[in-house]
């Protein structure tokens, strides 16, 4: 009888490696190019940026215009303007209210303007119907300054830097991804590519939640808190502002990420539902961290970009937990299934 050979094993998807092999310098080489096409991309995007860099301007500032003040109590709220130009926004006490009698809104506008009187001009006022101009009392009235010659040119560069990161991340993830992905299984693989479809989502939403709903509520919060401890916050340095603005949003997008990264790594099986519990605690100091270092030095912006990062860590946990209790059940029906094995 003639032995029939060896069936050669089967390479499950786990065992396939995703590239060919290279060596130590062919790896150094192709690391090279990817330096230099990221280089290159981010050098053309923030050219980009330098050109129209009065647009990425009104962009940054937008949640500024947005941000709003709250006025507790019942008490009317008089902006008072010359012109186009507006002196201030005050809170009138009651006897004040009486002996003015400005109307029933709350919120009202009024001008100075010169009155004569016979041969003599003095000075008076009158109450502007715009709704518009009441309105400005609500919102944060804050001038972005630079105070220096030079600081113009400063702020056009850091206006580019940061869009231009921006607009050449797309092309510096593809151009990273082009060079890790062949070494990674095509299982490993699989969970890589599902995690960076959910993450670009989560990402844009975490800059998006923070653009529009966060960051108005941040800036009228840092004006309040300002006034509250008894300085003027009518004028902020624009690089400062650009510099906060961006980096509150970059942080927020990165925090929305920590769910796909962790989760990735559980479906790697790096980490565990057990593991993740335990570094709760360790999880809190790095988002009180991220939130001292990415915001304002006061508590209140500081909090904001806290507390939904933590609550991204915990839905991060029960997902973690939900998946291992499913794939317990998952064994327990297999081995049911098949005792003798």
């Amino acid at each position: 009888m003639v032995e029939e050979p060896e069936a050669e094993p089967l390479h499950t998807e786990e065992d396939e490696e995703g590239g060919p092999v290279k060596s130590f310098l062919e790896h150094l080489e192709d690391l090279r190019w990817v330096l230099i096409k990221g280089v290159a991309a981010l050098s053309v995007a923030v050219l980009i940026c330098l050109i129209g860099g009065n647009y990425v301007v009104e962009i940054l500032k937008w949640p500024l215009s947005r941000a709003s003040i709250s006025f507790p109590g019942t008490n009317q709220v008089v902006t008072v303007l010359v012109n186009t130009n507006q002196i201030g926004v005050f809170t009138l006490t009651p006897e004040v209210e009486q002996s003015f009698k400005l109307g029933t809104n709350r919120f009202v506008a009024v001008r100075l303007e010169p009155i004569r009187i016979g041969t003599n001009q003095v000075l008076g006022w009158r109450v502007d119907d715009d709704p518009s101009l009441s309105e400005r009392a609500r919102h944060v009235n804050i001038d972005l300054v630079n105070l220096s010659p030079a600081s113009g040119f400063f702020v056009a560069f850091q206006v580019a830097l940061y869009g231009g990161l921006v607009m050449a991340s797309p092309f510096i993830f593809y151009f990273v991804a082009a060079f890790v992905f062949p070494a990674l299984r095509l299982k490993e693989r699989h969970y890589v590519y599902r995690g960076l479809g959910f993450g670009v989502g989560l990402f844009l939403t975490g800059v998006t939640f923070c653009y529009f709903a966060l960051m108005p509520l941040a800036l009228a919060a840092s004006q309040r808190y300002s006034e509250w401890l008894g300085f003027a916050a009518t004028q902020w340095k624009a690089d400062e502002y650009i510099s906060f603005v961006c980096k509150f949003m970059l942080g927020m997008g990165l925090g929305f990420e920590m769910p796909v990264i962790i989760l990735t790594l559980v479906k790697i099986g790096v980490v565990n539902y057990s593991l993740l519990s335990k570094g709760r605690r360790y999880m809190i100091v790095v988002n009180l961290f991220l939130g001292a270092v990415l915001t304002t030095p006061e508590v209140i912006t500081q909090l904001i970009m806290f507390l939904p990062l933590q609550l991204l860590y915990e839905i991060t946990i029960w997902i973690a937990w939900y998946w291992e209790r499913q794939d317990k059940k998952k064994a327990a029906l297999a081995a049911a299934a098949n005792p003798e094995e």
